[in-house]
């Protein structure tokens, strides 16, 4: 990769924590505590690339490092009000966040020679349903003692949906994870499936 297109990358990069940490000043400024809170989390999510390279021995490529930081923005931004004025925002950032899972899980189980298909839409699944449970139990828990929420649950239609866009993205994840996380797999392993 040129040194311009490394630049241009790292650019990026910074943009999109620039982004998240004016996110967080205009969820402070209106007292929406949930983007604020949101908006942290999200900004140290932006570093889990590094912190996954100096772990072990992987190099994400600048593009994935700008998709798993626009998976934070796009989280981050819905906090403040996509979520409820923009239909298909959840939809979007549940199949953003489910390629992650899905990628994660992809390179593991690759890494360790197996298909990996089931895996990552049983993954996929089993952490989509774990998260509408977090969200329920803390929206909950939030009413209970009378403040804000920092997830909200919309019914089990919204639930239903999200579950079905998080397996949209597992199936992303297994239609193209082969070409397009080929750089986290140790091909002097080898694969049990031919590949």
């Amino acid at each position: 990769m040129s040194s311009s297109s490394t630049g241009l990358a790292r650019n990026a990069e910074r943009g999109i924590r620039v982004t998240l940490v004016a996110i967080f000043f205009v969820g402070v400024r209106r007292r929406n505590w949930s983007a604020a809170v949101n908006a942290v989390l999200s900004l140290a999510g932006t570093f889990l690339p590094r912190a996954i390279e100096s772990r072990y021995d992987v190099e994400f490529l600048p593009w994935q490092r700008l998709y798993t930081g626009s998976a934070m923005v796009t989280h981050a931004v819905g906090m403040l009000g996509p979520y409820d004025d923009v239909w298909w925002w959840d939809h979007l950032t549940h199949t953003h966040s489910a390629t992650l899972v899905g990628s994660l899980v992809h390179v593991v189980t690759r890494r360790r020679g197996n298909d990996p298909t089931a895996t990552v839409l049983g993954a996929v699944g089993l952490t989509g349903i774990a998260w509408e449970l977090a969200e329920y139990v803390i929206h909950s828990a939030a009413e209970a003692l009378d403040i804000e929420p920092m997830l909200r649950t919309y019914g089990r239609t919204d639930t239903l949906f999200d579950l079905c866009f998080n397996l949209v993205g597992a199936l992303v994840v297994i239609a193209v994870g082969d070409e397009y996380l080929e750089n986290f797999v140790d091909r002097d392993e080898g694969t049990q499936d031919g590949r």
